[in-house]
């Protein structure tokens, strides 16, 4: 049970109602995310804003979800774990054992991604104070000083929304069932 409204197009504020509109012409269905945010149409206009502009990364598609992936694993976000393991299999086709990694905290199995979740994984864990030995692998991995950059944008995204999923308890809508998670002990 969420601990805030959890809006729908007729109970949202009126600030919030078209990027709800949109979610529902889009997906299907509203999120809950995006009801949970609504009560807050600055938030969620943000997290839109911020999503449009992240994907127009250089990073690719599944490269975006990796960082997705780490940082909602890390900050303990199950909605969020759910939300990008669907994209991460439908729309980016990480590879299963990718995947399974990804949910699972492990070592990835394919050396590029895993230079990057690497890096993902330390701009959380030490607030963007990277070792210079975790930087050079990413860069020997092939990525650039800008797609680092991009790394950080991809975590203060997913901040926004893993923050407010794990704060509102939103729950997982039914269309994302399938791929639940839990947060390991």
């Amino acid at each position: 049970m969420s601990r805030v409204t959890l809006h729908t197009l007729d109970s949202a504020p009126e600030a919030a109602k078209p990027y709800l509109e949109t979610a529902q012409k889009n997906a299907g269905f509203i999120p809950n995310l995006l009801g949970i945010l609504a009560n807050a149409p600055a938030a969620l206009e943000t997290y839109v804003t911020v999503s449009g502009i992240n994907g127009k990364a250089e990073l690719t598609l599944p490269e975006r979800e990796v960082v997705q992936l780490i940082a909602a694993t890390r900050h303990g976000c199950d909605f969020c774990v759910a939300g990008h393991t669907a994209v991460a299999q439908n729309k980016a086709k990480l590879p299963d054992e990718v995947v399974t990694a990804l949910r699972g905290q492990t070592e990835l199995p394919e050396e590029r991604l895993e230079a990057l979740a690497a890096f993902t994984r330390e701009v959380i864990a030490k607030r963007g104070d990277v070792s210079d030995a975790t930087y050079s692998e990413f860069k020997a991995a092939g990525f650039t000083e800008g797609q680092a950059l991009e790394v950080i944008l991809g975590v203060s995204l997913a901040t926004l929304c893993n923050f407010a999923n794990v704060f509102a308890r939103t729950p997982l809508n039914p269309e994302l069932a399938r791929y639940s998670w839990t947060r390991p002990e």
